[in-house]
């Protein structure tokens, strides 16, 4: 399946109905698109996976359709997060199938073809990360875009131009591509042709976006957390329709701060920036993208660090505490969010 998850398939899709999987989620994380890096980050499997969950549940509750049927207990049963008696790392969803852009050369450089999207493709994966921003923190990739010309300020609506730490008035919605070998951002346009999408299918998806947002605000504030940025997975089921699809709500897919401290992977993150193998990280994908190599990741010859095993405790700490307090029932013993924040600081 992945770095961080993997998926048993219990019945697969048709061409015109959906499966059944079980996504495992790991104590593995990942930085950078690298996939699975050298520590396991403890009980952050089922951390993610009872996020994951209750945020699915109350997405439900809201009539926002989900691929998302229950979690499977100690027994093996699929049953709903109030019925789970521990914690656990196995969540049973839906499955629909994953047509893959094929990879070729143009001109010399790497290109994908989506031809196989169009307006009448049903139950499939919508082969896009959709994202959105209620602020911009240090660490934005937004900056990074910024200084680097790939996008301007007013291509995001954004006049004047943002600082640091600031607070939007209302959310900016981004997009990139979710099945190349590195993701990248594109324009709402080129999204469109990508997927297949029509102007409708757009317009809803931005609004599904904006309520997933909302949600999403509402059950990080449980935690004293900010819902600082985040990004969603969609698809479409057999007939069309929208569904919220992978994982939402959790601290893998979404940017939280507490008190303008980073509760998420980004404490990862910034570790690693300070690190040679990062460097080597950035360079092999800008020579990728001018020699129009798909293996990126071939080009880096120093491998990833393991992390300070006391940031590594601090991370596990944050993921099961947030779990607790995001979901309001204590499943995991750890102390509060705000004393490991507050330690940090110290």
């Amino acid at each position: 399946m992945g770095s961080v998850k993997d998926l048993e398939v219990v019945k697969r899709p048709t061409e015109t109905k959906m499966g059944v999987g079980r996504f495992v989620f790991s104590d593995r994380y990942s930085v950078f698109d690298w996939g699975e890096m050298p520590d396991l980050i403890e009980s952050k499997g089922k951390a993610l996976c009872m996020m994951g969950a209750y945020c699915f549940e109350r997405l439900e509750e809201k009539g926002i359709q989900t691929h998302y049927r229950g979690l499977v207990n100690e027994d093996g049963k699929v049953v709903q997060f109030d019925n789970l008696k521990a914690p656990s790392n196995i969540m049973e969803v839906n499955l629909v199938n994953v047509h893959k852009p094929k990879a070729i050369m143009r001109e010399g450089m790497l290109k994908y073809d989506y031809g196989m999207y169009t307006p009448k493709l049903g139950n499939c994966l919508i082969p896009l990360e959709i994202i959105y921003r209620n602020g911009l923190p240090e660490g934005s990739s937004v900056f990074k875009r910024l200084e680097q010309g790939s996008v301007t300020c007013e291509d995001l609506g954004l006049n004047p131009c943002p600082h640091a730490g600031e607070k939007l008035e209302k959310p900016i919605f981004d997009v990139s591509t979710k099945l190349e070998e590195g993701d990248r951002y594109v324009t709402w346009e080129e999204a469109k042709g990508l997927a297949g999408l029509t102007y409708g299918e757009v317009v809803k998806i931005q609004g599904l976006l904006l309520k997933v947002d909302k949600l999403i605000s509402e059950l990080a504030s449980h935690a004293g957390l900010v819902n600082e940025d985040g990004k969603i997975e969609l698809a479409f089921n057999p007939g069309r329709q929208l569904m919220v699809v992978d994982v939402v709500g959790t601290l893998d897919e979404c940017r939280f701060t507490y008190d303008g401290l980073h509760v998420s992977k980004e404490i990862a993150r910034q570790y690693y920036k300070k690190t040679g193998w990062f460097n080597e990280v950035q360079e092999a994908k800008r020579k990728a993208k001018e020699q129009g190599v798909e293996d990126w990741k071939g080009l880096v010859k120093k491998v990833p660090p393991k992390l300070d095993q006391k940031l590594k405790a601090t991370i596990s700490q944050m993921y099961v505490a947030a779990a607790n307090e995001i979901c309001r029932i204590r499943m995991f013993d750890t102390p509060s969010l705000s004393r490991i924040v507050n330690g940090i600081k110290v």
